[in-house]
Parts: C-alpha cells; sequence; structure tokens
C-alpha cells in the first residue's frame, strides 16, 4: 500500500479510537503502528519510525514541563486571577466582552493554558452576565477567541514545540504572532461577537455567588513580575543576541513571580502544579511523536506538494493547511502544531518558507479546529460555564472563524513582508 494512504488510514483509526473515548496517547500510538505496517514497513522499522518521531520532539518535551514553574506560579498564587479582575475592573461594564477576551488573551500570553485561563475567568463572566443579563455563548466566545490570540504569541507548548521543530527562536515566532492575535481580538470582540444570535441570556443564576476575595490575591504588579522577567529573557536574544534558552528563562520567571506573590512556602505545590500540568502535555506529545515520525517517513509530505504544487504561494500555504488539519485531527493546539511541524517542517523550509514564519503559520492554522468534540478543550470550557454539550457545539462556527481569521492574518503578514 501506498506509503501516504496507509499514514492517512492510521491518522483517521486514531481520530476514530479518540472519538470513542480511548486513551489519546493509546490512540495515536496505535494509529502510528498500523500506519506504518500498511505501509508494509515491516515492524523493525515501523517501531524505529515511531522512536524517531519521539526523538525529535524530546528537546521540546523537556522544555514544555520547564514552562511547569511559571503555569504553576500564575495559577497557585492568584496571579492569574488577580491580572484577570484588574483588567476587568479597568475596562468596566461597558466593555466587558473586551475585558474577558483581553484577559484570556494576557493569560495564556503570559503560559497559562488556554483552557486554564478560561476556566480561571469563568466565575467573574458568569457573575457578569448574571448582572447584566449577557448571552452566556457571547461570554465564552470572548473568552475563547481572547485565548486563541493569546495562544499564538505564548510560550505554550504549541509555540515552543512549532519553534522547536522548525529551529527557529522560540522569541521571534512569539514575536511574529502578535500582530495577528491583535487584530483577532478585535475582530472577535467588535465584529464576532456583535453578529452572533444572543441566544439565551443570563439572569438570576446561582452557579457562583461571588468571586475568590481580592484581599488573598497579589497585587498586580507582584503578579506581573514573573511573566514579564520571562519575556524579557527570552527577548535578549532578539535584541542583544543572547542566548537564554526557554529551559532557563521560563521557570526562572515562575521562580520569582513565587517570591514577588510571596508565596515562597508554598512553592512545591506551585510546582507539583505545573507539573502536573505539563506531564500530561508531554504524555500526549510522546504519542503524537510516533505518528509524527510516521507522517514524516511516508510520502504525505509529497502528495501535499504535489497538491499545492500549481499555487503560486503553495509552499506558503502548506504550514496553515498542515496545522489546521492536524489539529482538527487531535481536536487539541499542542498536538496538532506537534504532528504539522515535526510532519511538514522540512517540506515547508525546502519550499522557501522561513523558519519562524513557517512556524507561525503552523500555529496559527492550529487554532481552527483545535476545539473539536473529541478534545479535552471542548468539553472544559463548556464545562466552565455550565452548557451542556448540545449548547457548546452551537459555538464551534465562530470559534473556527476566530482561528481563520489568525491564520489568514498572520499568512497575509508572511506574504507583506517576504
Amino acid at each position: 500500500m501506498n506509503s501516504a494512504l496507509a499514514a492517512i488510514i492510521g491518522l483517521i483509526l486514531s481520530i476514530i479510537l479518540i472519538i470513542k473515548k480511548v486513551s489519546p496517547v493509546y490512540s495515536l500510538t496505535l494509529g502510528a503502528l498500523i500506519g506504518g505496517i500498511l505501509a508494509g514497513w515491516g515492524l523493525e522499522t515501523t517501531v524505529a519510525e515511531m522512536i524517531s518521531g519521539v526523538k525529535d520532539i524530546t528537546p521540546a518535551i523537556v522544555r514544555i514541563i520547564a514552562a511547569g514553574v511559571l503555569t504553576g506560579m500564575l495559577v497557585k498564587t492568584g496571579a492569574a486571577s488577580t491580572i484577570a479582575r484588574s483588567i476587568i475592573k479597568a475596562l468596566g461594564q461597558k466593555y466587558i466582552y473586551l475585558a474577558l477576551a483581553l484577559s484570556a488573551l494576557l493569560l495564556t500570553a503570559m503560559g497559562v493554558f488556554i483552557d486554564v485561563a478560561v476556566i480561571t475567568i469563568a466565575p467573574i463572566a458568569i457573575i457578569m452576565g448574571n448582572r447584566l443579563h449577557l448571552s452566556k455563548f457571547k461570554l465564552l466566545l470572548a473568552m475563547i477567541g481572547g485565548g486563541k490570540c493569546g495562544n499564538i504569541l505564548s510560550p505554550n507548548p504549541n509555540t515552543i514545540i512549532a519553534a522547536e521543530n522548525f529551529e527557529a527562536p522560540l522569541s521571534s515566532v512569539m514575536a511574529a504572532g502578535i500582530i495577528p492575535a491583535l487584530v483577532g481580538l478585535l475582530v472577535t470582540v467588535f465584529i464576532i461577537i456583535p453578529l452572533m444570535p444572543k441566544g439565551e441570556l443570563m439572569g438570576n443564576d446561582a452557579q457562583v455567588d461571588e468571586v475568590e476575595n481580592g484581599d488573598n490575591l497579589p497585587s498586580l504588579w507582584r503578579s506581573l513580575l514573573g511573566p514579564i522577567v520571562t519575556i524579557l529573557l527570552l527577548a535578549l536574544r532578539p535584541i542583544a543576541n543572547i542566548v537564554i534558552d526557554p529551559m532557563i528563562a521560563l521557570p526562572v520567571g515562575g521562580i520569582i513571580g513565587i517570591i514577588a506573590t510571596r508565596h515562597w512556602r508554598s512553592m512545591s505545590t506551585c510546582l507539583a502544579y505545573g507539573l502536573e500540568k505539563m506531564s500530561g502535555i508531554a504524555i500526549l506529545l510522546v504519542g503524537t511523536g510516533t505518528l509524527a515520525g510516521i507522517i514524516k517517513a511516508s510520502a504525505i509530505k509529497d502528495v501535499l506538494v504535489g497538491l499545492l504544487a500549481g499555487w503560486s504561494n503553495g509552499g506558503t500555504l502548506m504550514s496553515p493547511i498542515a496545522g489546521a488539519l492536524m489539529s482538527a485531527a487531535t481536536a487539541s493546539t499542542t498536538a496538532g502544531a506537534t504532528i504539522a511541524s515535526a510532519s511538514f517542517a522540512d517540506a515547508i523550509v525546502a519550499a522557501g518558507v522561513t523558519a519562524v514564519w513557517g512556524a507561525a503559520m503552523v500555529n496559527a492554522g492550529a487554532t481552527i479546529l483545535d476545539h473539536l468534540p473529541h478534545g479535552s478543550f471542548f468539553h472544559a470550557t463548556g464545562g466552565s460555564m455550565g452548557m451542556s454539550v448540545k449548547e457548546r457545539l452551537k459555538l464551534i462556527p465562530y470559534e473556527s472563524i476566530v482561528g481563520l481569521v489568525l491564520t489568514i492574518c498572520s499568512v497575509a503578514l508572511y506574504l507583506f513582508i517576504g
């Protein structure tokens, strides 16, 4: 059997198993194994390609685990809550959708997982929704849209691994997402949300009676210090040609944040929480790495290159298309960006796309369909606002539009700059 077709069958099998609630790690690994065997490679070669795929992303996995220090600090010290509350208080009720979207953008941009960012902000959104009789759908889309915008310029796993696989500086890939993220934020708040149907308005809902007492939270400047230090350390490479690896910058920022927020006594709690969050991602990446190894060794790249050969910017389009397809398959930004960048980075760069923009466009493309129902993000965000699965499904088209805006803007910016 043709290796491209075999790899696609393995990918489809993985998707079916994930939808059937089989562990994503085992689903991806089994899909990789079946794909290699159907390609006629035999067990030995198939396993070798699977292991090769995992080896390719091992450096990124190490950096992702290190990022857990910053994540743990932001969530467990209350810094994330302080940042969100401060933004919402500053912008006021009139701009509540902008406040929620901006809060989610900043939290994810600082390194908080998008689902954790939404869950952190959701209690405030529910209170404001009840008080102002707002649409639950619009409130959740504001948070998800802002989170997607922040995710393409953050030191989160998807950005780290895309940068790693393209051998591009993380700070540069993050910087490439700034303008698309800002455009995406404005489009989400001022175009998509106003055009959405209101749906059922919130009223005297007792889901959340009060927000966490602000007296127990750190001040805003203390909350921001850790992320600011991390960003400054990463920015030293493009500014002063001083290379501080994310494996150093991320935990250093986290430790400084813990000290600044005066939570040094609970440092072990912060570290444990961060490690728990990153361990799940790291294990998932092992499964995605096995499938990426099979896809990379197959002829899928040649097929995709052939399909896009007639396009004047075929190499450019390969980046977001790969990100979108793989995120749809896994319903995960991280897994989608991992498989896409690990499998297609060489072909994308060979087509003339720079490493930085190749990683940035894969990252943006991975936001188009990462919210499908067979992933945890769909359920975690819906649950944060008390939505049923049927209700949550209605939001998918609007989330996809946000991701599409980010992707189009990223591609257009590359074409303009390039």
